[in-house]
């Protein structure tokens, strides 16, 4: 029997991640007719309709997207114990260079939006990369683009990932119950010692996750936060020759969890998101200083921090540059990452309140997306024409 090696989790990943993506645009293009179409009041009010305790658009953000945070959480964990960020000399350049695409989005749109009474909360709306729309991108150029880039898009994305989190929790947190904070640290001791036992079977640890969920729910912290705590308590064997190894906990959560997020959490998550109604919308609205903040952050500042942060490493010898890509190619992959659906708006419905900010939110992160989707799609498959047809461009067949 062959044994495969790390890069077989990764192709899989990608490819998932490629097919969800390409799911995710239709289901973002959807969203955007309906909200437009003669059903539109029908979408709108299905959304805020109340299931049980929570409207139908809750039980979506705060619970499905328990699910898609669980496993960010569990990638990142294998990342760091048993894949392409296990070492600090894997981790520089991709965490520098997400440093950089995090940082000057803020920069961009504070420099834009931040000024305006009330704005000034949704400095990390750009911030964030949407790793499932990028590589859809990118899958439509096959082969064309060297498998170095596939994992540094994402490898930073799983960093930029990260960052999220710790912003979703340390900034839009606001008030704190400290006896439902007590009961999440009990859970989370709980699922420790599960941990430190030794016990392998998983539903010990989705039984705890869920009472976490709930804990996490009513402590003032954002439900979401849970999954990526519950996922830093579930054991993972290290297994570099067979990635989906059956005795890691992890690795068979991660599996299992993969195709419902790719291909059902996030796509329900974008219809349900992305749908703004356009009516009465004009021109000065497009133009006002959200949208417009959150569109150049996503546009300018994610390209200008992601390339200028690899430049740099390269120049000063800090971290080399992707093996095998070319210059224009990793400013290609700058724009891509500029690509911030999922987590941008996530944000925004956590940074505003009033409707009318979500819907300019809205604008902005779908206008920001779309032109940095475009632009890194352009400048990759010129890349790909200027490149001497001598050097082959990817020898693994990812």
């Amino acid at each position: 029997m062959v044994r495969r090696g790390p890069v077989s989790a990764i192709r899989h990943f990608l490819h998932n991640e490629a097919a969800g993506g390409i799911l995710l645009m239709g289901a973002a293009a959807l969203a955007m007719f309906v909200a437009n179409s003669p059903v539109s009041e029908t979408y709108f009010r299905a959304l805020q309709a109340k299931v049980g305790p929570l409207s139908v658009a809750h039980w979506i953000n705060d619970g499905l997207m328990a699910l898609f945070f669980l496993l960010v959480g569990l990638e990142i964990k294998r990342e760091f114990v048993d894949g392409h960020l296990a070492t600090w000399t894997d981790r520089l350049l991709p965490s520098i260079a997400a440093v950089g695409g995090m940082a000057l989005p803020a920069a961009v749109y504070l420099g834009i939006a931040g000024s305006t009474a009330g704005l000034a909360r949704g400095w990390a709306i750009p911030a964030a990369t949407d790793i499932a729309f990028a590589i859809g991108v990118m899958a439509l150029l096959g082969k064309r683009v060297p498998t170095s880039l596939k994992l540094f898009l994402t490898t930073v994305a799983i960093v930029d990932d990260m960052g999220a989190v710790a912003i979703i929790a340390l900034a839009y947190t606001t008030e704190i119950s400290g006896l439902a904070l007590l009961a999440t640290a009990v859970l989370m001791g709980a699922m420790y010692v599960l941990n430190r036992l030794g016990v392998r079977v998983l539903w010990p640890y989705l039984a705890l996750a869920f009472l976490l969920w709930l804990a996490v729910l009513l402590s003032g912290v954002h439900a979401t936060i849970a999954g990526v705590l519950a996922a830093t308590m579930i054991p993972i064997q290290r297994s570099p020759g067979t990635p989906d190894d059956e005795s890691s906990a992890l690795h068979r959560l991660e599996h299992g969890l993969h195709p419902w997020v790719a291909f059902a959490i996030i796509p329900i998550f974008g219809f349900a998101n992305a749908g703004v109604s356009f009516a009465g919308i004009s021109l000065e609205h497009i133009l006002a200083p959200l949208p417009l903040g959150v569109a150049a952050g996503l546009f300018f500042g994610k390209q200008l921090g992601i390339f200028g942060a690899v430049w740099a490493c390269d120049r000063y010898r800090i971290a080399a540059k992707p093996s095998g890509a070319t210059w224009l190619q990793i400013y290609g992959t700058a724009l891509l990452c500029g690509i911030g659906f999922t987590m941008s708006l996530f944000i925004g419905g956590l940074a505003f309140a009033d409707p009318l900010l979500v819907d300019e939110v809205k604008i902005g992160v779908l206008g920001g997306s779309i032109l940095s989707a475009l632009a890194g799609f352009a400048v990759l498959r010129l890349a790909t024409v200027r490149q001497p047809k001598s050097k082959p461009t990817d020898a693994s067949g990812l």
